[in-house]
């Protein structure tokens, strides 16, 4: 078998659909950067939004661990497939629960599992991770990590007997699983997966528990002609602070149409994104001037609190003119409600000039007002 280096011009729209996580990683970031799930609609208009062809490769992914929250993956699946027929749909995941989903998922029109599989021996594991939650609940780190080693082996199992491509994804962490890779390979080449991916760890020297050493491109190429004497090895790209969630796509989305120019924001001071969605009574609305500068509009009165969903359905109706509602936080609920009739809720704690000007082009602006680039 042969290595193959990843080749720059694939085109794989990484969608970060998973708003809860299975796992931390000792070597990332205690407080990694936000990074906000789409809802099944807003991924399928990023899709629409990178203007890609129908035959697209798509992948789902964090912030989270998309089995995590199945039900959601599941829903993400149905409305890319029903946009997308020809698309091939791929899944990231770290396999906890896949053994009972896998031929679901298939069904729904996943291709393809990415398992991210770091080690087979449970001691690695213990090395590697901070916590591991393999149910509702965070167990002590040595039982976590043998329900990981077994969990992962039935996603495979399981996901091969459903028809699908499995790739094995194994991030190469320096002192730390290196020698233990060649093992990874021969025990998922033993239980059918397709091929095996490595991925060279690049830590971020501020903010995480531990700084890893650099991957040495000649060590990593020779790691990666002994794992081929099993399954099919490609390397990819040192994988940035080791993080499970890809760079944030949410600067693609969303963006003012001639029905929606403008934007909602939830703040108690008109000065930063404070408040929860809802708990807003009023709202600040912010658009282009007939001199196209982007400025305060006016404000508008939010529903009263109660009614259920159709709160939301009154909300929308307020902001029809909106294609974006800026909030420190809000539920499942009302962002897929808003969603689906073209409000996006983006989550954050930035001052409201800076983060309203990078909606609308322009550089985002600290609370000083002059741009940070």
């Amino acid at each position: 078998m042969t290595v193959l280096n990843f080749p720059a011009t694939r085109r794989i729209i990484r969608l970060p659909v998973a708003p809860k996580a299975s796992s931390r990683i000792r070597f990332a970031p205690l407080q990694p950067p936000a990074a906000q799930a789409l809802t099944p609609s807003e991924a399928v208009r990023l899709v629409e939004a990178m203007a890609v062809g129908e035959d697209c490769r798509i992948e789902l992914t964090g912030p989270g661990d998309p089995l995590a929250t199945a039900d959601r993956a599941l829903a993400t699946l149905d409305a890319l497939v029903a946009r997308y027929p020809l698309a091939r749909l791929s899944l990231a995941t770290l396999g906890i629960g896949g053994d009972g989903l896998a031929k679901v998922l298939q069904q729904a029109g996943l291709a393809e599992i990415r398992l991210q599989v770091n080690a087979v021996d449970p001691s690695y594991l213990e090395k590697i991770y901070a916590w591991i939650r393999p149910g509702l609940k965070t167990l002590a780190l040595p039982e976590a990590a043998r329900i990981l080693v077994a969990e992962q082996r039935q996603t495979v199992i399981a996901g091969k007997e459903a028809g699908l491509t499995v790739t094995i994804v194994t991030t190469v962490y320096p002192e730390h699983n290196g020698d233990h890779l060649e093992e990874i390979a021969c025990a998922m080449a033993a239980l059918g997966a397709d091929g095996m991916v490595l991925v060279p760890c690049q830590t971020e020297e501020h903010g995480a528990d531990i700084v890893l050493p650099a991957v040495d491109p000649a060590w990593l190429a020779d790691a990666g002609r002994r794992c081929a004497r099993h399954l099919p090895v490609e390397t990819a790209a040192p994988d940035k602070g080791c993080m499970t969630a890809p760079p944030t796509v949410l600067s693609r989305l969303p963006q003012a149409t001639a029905s929606r120019p403008n934007v909602a924001v939830a703040s108690s001071n008109g000065v930063d994104i404070d408040l929860h969605l809802g708990q807003t009574r009023t709202f600040l609305v912010y658009g282009r001037r007939e001199d196209d500068l982007v400025s305060l509009l006016g404000t508008r009165p939010a529903p009263e609190p109660g009614g259920g969903t159709d709160r939301w359905r009154q909300l929308a109706d307020r902001l029809a003119d909106c294609f974006a509602i800026l909030a420190a936080s809000a539920g499942e609920t009302p962002r897929q409600q808003l969603a689906r009739v073209g409000i996006t809720v983006l989550l954050g704690h930035d001052n409201i000039e800076g983060t309203v000007d990078a909606l609308y082009g322009g550089g985002k602006k600290g609370k000083s007002g002059r741009k940070s680039g």
